[in-house]
Order: structure tokens, then sequence, then C-alpha cells
């Protein structure tokens, strides 16, 4: 496991910085020749060029197109046993470098993590490791990738436990530590110190900027909130459309104008930040329609606001039109805009005190990726870690824990669990959940109880108690389908009556059972349906055909055997 974990963080990072140097070139030979005071129509065109090629190469060359990245590793570590395609290697890596590299609004973390976690899940199946092995391989891929990518070691480790792994014991702390900091030391030696945000910050957490910090936790958390409906409900739109090329066509198209418009937006925007940090907002009015407002402050802070507005949808355009990414990178992005917008305004309407941008920009970026992906310890640790910014601990936990709070009012789950929702897709969220899900209804599902006919007459049922050995007895016509149920409490007032043994009819005497399962349902909507009927025992239909009955004890067993199988591995 030590010497996989290291051979995965140095893999890891191979691919990190092909990715990361092959997406930069692309963009810096676009865009190269183009002036900053005058807008530029390529700017429409180049995404869409992208999508198109990166379905082109998806469908018909990798077969590995489309979707979000780090649901799909969600899914197949609590589905798959921890199987990732073998395609997932390679395949995003090429796919995302023509998205972002022709302007994708979308950002390159999550394709490093599905490139990482892909290694990890191969390199196990390949040493013919158990899923629980894989799983914590998984998770050295993912921290190699973070790791990599923004050069943040205690970053990668830390969004690894919080986002892809479900628990850790001490035991894997290690492995994620290996496969964490040999992907910073790859990326470190391949292309040097090359960080994500080129500054020293500067200064001291005061106290007395408490109050705003709390203001801007809420903020944050409400931006997360719009962040999270904006990128669903745009994919919904997309997803409408069920021809892939007008999909492509129309998707492309809106991300290009929208860009055209709004040039920051172009790619992963950290260029754009870096210059907001260092306190230079006239950048963004580069190589824009605007150019010439560049000393109107005013139309500066409504462009801010804008663009906050329009990044999440560009981002799901990106996506949801058939291109590859994540949103790691776009939530970082409006959560710097928003706490400089934020920081900016208040000293330029001169508010009470002025407040430090680069500090209300950095925590603020922290805050909304806390909201959109409900990772707080990974957006503290992965700010502090980037920037340099140890002394903003305070803040960042203060924003990060107020943003979570009020994107939890009004939304439970992150932007990844509720695009696993969308697709019909549920993850369990515990222990409990995570063994139940591999309970098999139909191989617990009992058939030792003997059906009667709904003609039957009371006699044929005292014939069947003297056979069995259960005290439900299911109605069954002669189509299969279940009418209802008796229980010997149903009878036992009767069922020694000669008289009555000949002239009640089963039908008389059958209920409904209190629910019913689908053998398709979840084990977790199985425990709800006993919760709320207060049954132990439910019949199993499909399409009102009886199949047979599951009991609570039966679960209770099955769950048991589960438990103990998983902890002796």
């Amino acid at each position: 496991m030590l010497i996989l974990s290291g051979v995965i963080g140095i893999l890891t990072g191979l691919a990190s910085v092909m990715l990361k140097v092959s997406v930069h070139s692309i963009q810096h030979w676009l865009i190269e020749g183009f002036q900053i005071e005058y807008a530029n129509f390529f700017f429409i065109l180049y995404p869409l060029i992208g999508i198109f090629l990166t379905y082109v190469v998806g469908k018909y060359i990798v077969n590995d197109y489309g979707g979000h990245g780090i649901p799909e590793i969600l899914y197949n570590i609590s589905k798959k046993k921890s199987l990732i395609p073998r395609v997932k290697m390679y395949s995003r890596v090429f796919t995302s470098c023509l998205t972002v590299g022709l302007g994708g609004s979308v950002g390159l973390e999550a394709p490093i993590v599905v490139t990482g976690s892909a290694i990890g899940s191969n390199s196990g199946l390949l040493m013919h490791l158990n899923a629980k092995k894989r799983n914590i391989l998984i998770g050295c891929g993912a921290a190699g990738g973070i790791s990599a990518i923004f050069g943040s070691p205690i970053g990668g480790v830390i969004f690894a436990i919080e986002v892809i792994l479900m628990e850790v014991n001490t035991g894997a702390f290690i492995p994620l530590l290996i496969a964490s900091v040999l992907g910073s030391l790859t990326t470190m030696v391949l292309i040097g110190n090359d960080p994500i945000f080129s500054f020293n910050l500067s200064g001291e957490f005061i106290a007395a900027h408490t109050p705003y910090y709390l203001v801007l936790g809420v903020l944050t958390g409400l931006v997360s909130v719009y962040f999270i409906k904006a990128v669903l409900r745009t994919e919904n739109l997309l997803e409408k459309q069920s021809n892939p090329w007008l999909k492509i066509l129309i998707g492309g198209a809106v991300l290009g104008l929208i860009i055209f418009f709004f040039p920051p937006i172009y790619g992963e925007g950290y260029n754009t930040l870096n210059s907001l940090i260092l306190g230079d907002p006239a950048v963004l009015l580069n190589r824009s329609p605007f150019f010439s407002e560049i000393n109107n402050t005013y139309f500066i802070l409504f462009y801010l606001l804008m663009i906050i507005f329009a990044k999440p949808i560009a981002a799901a355009l990106t996506i949801g039109s058939g291109g590859s990414g994540g949103i790691f990178a776009p939530s970082l992005y409006v959560g710097g805009i928003t706490g400089f917008l934020f920081a900016f305004a208040n000293n330029f309407f001169g508010i009470y005190i002025p407040i430090p941008v680069a500090h209300f920009t950095l925590v603020a970026m922290c805050g909304v990726m806390s909201g959109v992906q409900h990772a707080p310890l990974s957006a503290i640790f992965l700010i502090a870690e980037v920037t340099g910014g140890y002394e903003l601990f305070v803040p960042l936990m203060l924003v990060s824990a107020i943003s979570l709070a009020t994107t939890n009012y009004f939304d439970k789950n992150s932007l990844y669990k509720n695009q696993l929702l969308e697709q019909g897709k549920h993850i369990p969220e515990t222990k409990d959940e995570e063994v139940l899900g591999l309970i098999d209804i139909r191989r617990i599902m009992e058939k030792d109880l003997l059906p009667i006919h709904p003609d039957a007459v009371l006699k044929d049922l005292c014939g069947l108690v003297k056979l069995s050995n259960r005290n439900i007895f299911p109605v069954v016509d002669e189509k299969g389908n279940l009418n209802g149920i008796i229980t010997l409490d149903d009878i036992r007032d009767i069922m020694f009556d000669r008289e009555k043994q000949n002239e009640v009819q089963i039908s008389k005497l059958m209920h409904s059972p209190p629910d019913t399962i689908q053998p398709s349902e979840s084990m977790r909507e199985v425990m709800d349906k006993f919760e709320r009927s207060g049954a132990w025992n439910l019949p199993v239909v499909d399409n009102g055909i009886y199949l047979g009955f599951i009991s609570k004890s039966r679960i209770f067993n099955a769950y048991r055997t589960r438990l103990i199988r998983q902890q002796r591995e």
C-alpha cells in the first residue's frame, strides 16, 4: 500500500503537469496577440470549438465524455465497489485540455482528481486488492491530484478525507500523506514552484474586522446557494435537448457570448483573481467591449456583480453542453470576486472603517468553496496553504462555518450530491447506510410463507396453518397478484368454528399489508417503510406480482454479517 500510494502520487503529479502546461500553452497561444483596448470576437468562437472538439474526442476516440467528475467518483465508491473505468486514467486529461484551453469556464481540479482516482482504483485492481483498500488508493489519487494542481499537500489530504472518502482510519493516513507529498514534489521538480496565487500575504487579522467577516459569511452562504441552483437549473435546461450536436451549438454559443462580454470568465480565471488581490480591478475590463469604462469605479462594481451571476451559468453551460471540467475552480473564482466586491465597495463608499481587500478576497473564496462543496476543512487549509495566509485562520474558520450553516438552511446537500440526486442516484451519508446499501433485497427475501387463493375458505387456511411455521399468509390469485394478507391474529377467534370454516371466504378475512416493497428499492427506502409502518414483515411485489416477504430480523442478520466481513477486510 505504501509503495502503491507513492507511485499513484507520482503518476498523478505527472498528469497534473501535463494538463496544466498544455492548457496554459493553448490559452497563451490563442490570446497572445489580443489588444487589451478592444473586444475580440474570437472569444465567442473559441469555447464553441473547444466543446465540439471535446465531444468528438470523448465520444469517438477515448470513449469517455461529458459530465462532472467528482460525483461520478463518489458514486463508483458507493455503488460500484470502488471500481473506476480504466479509460478515466487518461481521458479527462485530453478532454479537459481542449475544453479549458479553448476558454471553457471550468477548472482543472476535478479532471485531475478523476485521473488520480482512476489510477488509484486500477492500481488496486491490478494488485488484486479488496474494495476497502482500493477506496484508500482512490483517496490517494485525489489527494495527489489536489496537492499537485495547487501545490497544497495538506489541503490535498483533507480534501480526500472530507469529500472523497466516507471514513478513514489511522492506517489510511500514511498512504494519503505519501501520495499527496509526492504529487506536490513531482510538480515542483518538473515545472518549479508555480503557485496558482503568486503573491505574499501581508498584514494580520484584526479583531475589529470581525463584524465584517460575519456579514461576509452570510453573504458567501447566499452566493453558494445561488451557485448551486444556477448550475443545476442551467444543466437541467440543457438536458432537455436530446440532440447532442444541437446541445453543443446552443451551449457553446451562449457561453461564447457570455465570455465576449465578460472576458475574465475565460478559462479558470485565476489570473484575474491575482490581479484583484494585488489591487488592480481595472484589469477586469481588458479585451472587453467596456474598456472605455476602465476609470469608472461605479461601472466596475456593477461589472463585478454581473460576473458573480454569470460565472456559475458559464460553468454549467461548459459542462452541460459536452465539455469536460469541474466546478471546484468556478466556486473559488466566484468566492474571490464576492470578497473583493464586498471589501472594495466598503472602502470606496467609506463605510465605517477600511478593510483589507486581499484578506476578504481570500476568505470569501474559502466561504463559497465551503458552501458549494460542503467541505469547510478543505477550504480552510487549501486557502491558508496556497496563499501562506495562516494569519487568517480565525476569519477563515468563522466565514467557512457561517457560510456552510447559511447554505444548509436552504439546501442540506452539496452540489455534488445534488447532481447525483438529479440523476436518480443516492449515495450513503453514514457507515450504516453504506452497509445497508450492500444488501440485496432478492437475496434476503423469504419465500417460505404459504400463499392462499382469495376464493378459498377458512377451512383451507386452517390446513395451511398446520403445515406452516409462519403466522402470515399472503393472499395470491391465479395470476400471482398479491390481493392482501392474513395473520393468525385475524382468524384466532373463529378458526375452530366448524360452521364458519366452510362459509367464511378468505377474501372477507384478508386485509392490505401496512406497506409493500419493490425489488428495485434501496435498503434505505425499505428501512424507511419499516419505520413508518411499524411492521416487522412486509411483502415484496413487482408490478403487483407477489415475490416473497422481507423481515426486519433478516435485514439485521444480513447487516451484521456484512459489517463483520468489512471489519475483517
